[in-house]
């Protein structure tokens, strides 16, 4: 296991994230390499129930807002969005 695996997964127990928030920070992670489309679609599938619509939107907004080194964040919350407007 990488270490920003583990790191993440630390993160994801101690701010508590929903399964929903979790999904979408492992999609817009800022490893080199873009998220599986099976992951995406699972999210785009989770934003038919209200409450989890609002836990991913709420991620993505805090994704989107990042900026300097996290710019993987960005640009793949961008790509997200996209796949969000095509899959719904």
């Amino acid at each position: 296991m990488q270490t920003s695996s583990l790191r993440r997964q630390v993160k994801n127990m101690v701010n508590q994230y929903s399964e929903a928030e979790i999904k979408v920070r492992e999609a817009t992670s800022n490893d080199p390499w873009g998220p599986p489309s099976s992951l995406m679609s699972e999210i785009a599938d989770l934003t038919f129930n209200v409450v989890a619509l609002t836990e991913v939107m709420g991620m993505i907004w805090k994704r989107l807002n990042d900026s300097g080194k996290n710019w993987r964040h960005v640009y793949k919350v961008n790509i997200h969005l996209f796949v969000l407007a095509l899959e719904t």
